[in-house]
């Protein structure tokens, strides 16, 4: 494969986003990268230009997240412990809505409490009024709280995602009332976006609304049990908003533009009306992302629509690799922690495992590219879906692992399957739809097709997810990750040495995990870690036997975050833990037992202790009973 100048320089601007979280692995990792680099030709004087390139950002990447730990302390004077706000606020966010409340981020002029805020804070509120939007200046009262950083291994950064958002705070409104309504094209764009959300809800079958306003305005309103059957068997990409969406509706319009414009005989004779339907892609692609909540992927999708769009208007043929570059550099250029954004990276990863792997792959799986003959058509068409979604699924597979305990091994049939309904059938009526207010009966018929199509993907995520069958996997490590990375480069630029690069990276990620597996259960060592939980406790003990201990699980009394399944679990996953010897309830309080669900749900439990006092009825009784049916022995304080 030929490595594309432009596209390592913007590879290596990406990794150096990433320097403010891991600054040793991302560092080497683009060293060795670097030679791998040199050793397939290209020049040195490129080489240069991106070892600039991760320097600068590099240093962008600390600015940054230096800006955002400041922003935290300097709020953590204001907002802890939790006070009441008041003051104007100005909504700043496109606003969404979740479990029937709308929350958006605001920036708020006032006090908190007895402090005055020497500046605007920005703060994400829950319950604003229906029908706000940016631009909107409130009055406000508000209940807010600090966010919590859940510094863990494990759990990401809190500060890291402060310096993203901006946002230091949360909370829920007690009284607002509209001061100023707000202007311009973004306060326009929102009012398509609630009146597109109220004729979802109109016109849809109900258990498919959530699913089309996810598909359509990029809003996650779904329930645990729905989000976690998409998110274990990798169909979750189905609902996010991507690039297709942006091929289907953009370059739609853009040749609906084109052949109005045939019309025009006196312009198409003047001028390429080709070129001039491509200018018309740029703004509306713009549009359409900011119209679909501005999500790393479609942010990523609309930068490699816009390059594109730019090539054809230079009456240049669009390279798919200068245009992936040219998208991963606007991404960067818009955010100096880019590789932090998760969406962002996984849209990356996916267009980065299709350019690369998808042909090998179609070849390999017998799609010849001259087949004759229906048979070997339908096994053509076939093997290159099979290809395209497996290079994007292998490609993606190091991320998902950070962020979720399982790969969801029939993804790939499940794609195959869910994959023609969610792209052929349900996205282009749930975007024609979105525009059909004017014409009820095709609204009604777009609907109708549309949830139909979101119903069958469903079953097909419920029904997978119920099998059961997934591959558990430990969160790769930084340095994993950088392994990785280097072994993806070395792999697609080299053609007769590629067996010792998978030989090569395997020892190496071998030799890693071994080294995660004895920091995370050390032997013959007495460890204790007070594992961050906000309000309440919860600690690890190594004892040193190798045997773990667990006193008391968190939790939010207020509700809202399940600390156990974002904070204790992922925290144990990163140690390598899957089972704890014995869990320890100091007292049954919200605080210290809140996380103790996603404990016994997601890991192996030896025995729990508690003091004996335990309310009939409660959900601490509740997981006890559970415990006792799964055979877990449960000792109370007199039983020690």
């Amino acid at each position: 494969m030929h490595l594309d100048r432009p596209l390592l320089i913007a590879l290596f601007a990406w990794v150096g986003t990433a320097f403010a979280v891991a600054p040793g692995p991302s560092t080497a990792g683009g060293f060795a990268a670097l030679l791998v680099a040199r050793r397939s030709g290209v020049a040195t004087a490129w080489l240069l230009v991106a070892c600039a390139a991760f320097g600068a950002c590099a240093a962008r990447s600390v600015a940054a997240a230096d800006a955002g730990r400041a922003m935290y302390e300097q709020a953590r004077a204001s907002l802890s412990p939790p006070r009441r706000c008041v003051g104007r606020g100005v909504v700043v966010a496109s606003p969404v809505r979740r479990g029937g409340v709308y929350r958006a981020i605001v920036a708020l002029r006032g006090t908190c409490g007895a402090s005055a805020l020497a500046e605007p804070m920005r703060i994400a509120l829950s319950g604003l009024p229906e029908g706000a939007g940016r631009g909107d200046e409130l009055a406000l009262s508000a209940d807010v709280g600090l966010v919590q950083a859940f510094e863990n291994e494990g759990t990401g950064s809190g500060v890291i995602r402060v310096a993203r958002s901006g946002v230091v705070g949360s909370g829920r409104v007690v009284r607002a009332e509209l001061v100023a309504p707000g202007s311009g094209i973004r306060r326009e764009i929102d009012r398509a976006r609630a009146s597109v959300r109220a004729r979802i809800d109109a016109t849809y079958h109900p258990a498919a609304a959530p699913l089309g306003r996810a598909l359509v305005l990029g809003e996650t309103d779904l329930d645990p049990a729905e989000d976690r059957a998409f998110r274990v068997t990798g169909l979750s990409h189905l609902l996010a908003v991507s690039g297709t969406h942006l091929v289907v509706a953009i370059l739609s319009l853009a040749a609906l533009a084109r052949h109005a414009l045939l019309r025009f005989t006196w312009l198409a004779v003047r001028v390429d009306v080709r070129r001039v339907a491509a200018g018309f892609v740029v703004p509306l692609a713009l549009l359409y992302a900011d119209f679909a909540g501005g999500s790393g992927s479609v942010l990523r999708a609309a930068a490699m629509l816009t390059a594109a769009s730019a090539a054809r208007l230079l009456d240049a043929r669009p390279d798919p690799a200068r245009v992936f570059g040219a998208a991963v550099g606007i991404g960067v250029a818009l955010d100096p922690l880019a590789a932090m954004d998760v969406s962002f990276t996984l849209s990356t990863a996916a267009t980065g495992g299709l350019l690369v792997g998808s042909r090998p792959l179609a070849a390999w799986l017998g799609g010849a590219a001259d087949a004759e003959g229906i048979v070997s058509r339908a096994r053509r068409l076939l093997a290159e879906a099979t290809a395209a979604t497996l290079a994007a699924t292998l490609a993606c597979a190091p991320v998902i692992a950070v962020i979720s305990p399982t790969l969801p091994i029939l993804g790939v049939a499940a794609n195959l399957v869910a994959a023609p309904l969610g792209e052929v059938f349900a996205l282009p009526f749930c975007l024609a739809h979105a525009a059909l207010a004017w014409a009820p009966p095709l609204e009604r018929f777009a609907a109708s097709v549309g949830s139909g199509a979101l119903l069958a993907v469903r079953a097909v995520a419920h029904g997978t997810a119920a099998t059961g069958v997934a591959l558990p996997v430990p969160p790769p490590t930084a340095w994993q990750l950088a392994v990785v990375g280097v072994a993806v480069l070395a792999f697609a630029v080299s053609r007769a040495r590629r067996a010792w690069v998978l030989a090569a990276a395997s020892i190496g990620l071998a030799a890693l995990e071994l080294g995660a597996v004895r920091r995370g259960a050390p032997e013959g060592l007495l460890r204790v870690s007070a594992l961050d939980v906000a309000q309440g406790d919860a600690l690890v003990v190594d004892l040193p036997d190798g045997r773990i201990m667990l006193v008391d699980t968190g939790g939010l009394p207020g509700g809202g975050i399940d600390v156990g399944e974002r904070v204790v679990v992922p925290a144990l996953r990163a140690r390598r833990r899957t089972r704890v010897d014995v869990v320890v309830i100091t007292h049954p309080h919200p605080d210290h037992t809140g996380g103790l669900d996603a404990v016994l749900r997601e890991l192996e439990v030896g025995e729990l202790w508690h003091p004996g006092r335990v309310d009939p009825g409660s959900a601490f009784a509740a997981s006890l009973d559970t415990l006792r049916a799964r055979g877990v022995p449960v000792r109370s304080a007199p039983e020690l």
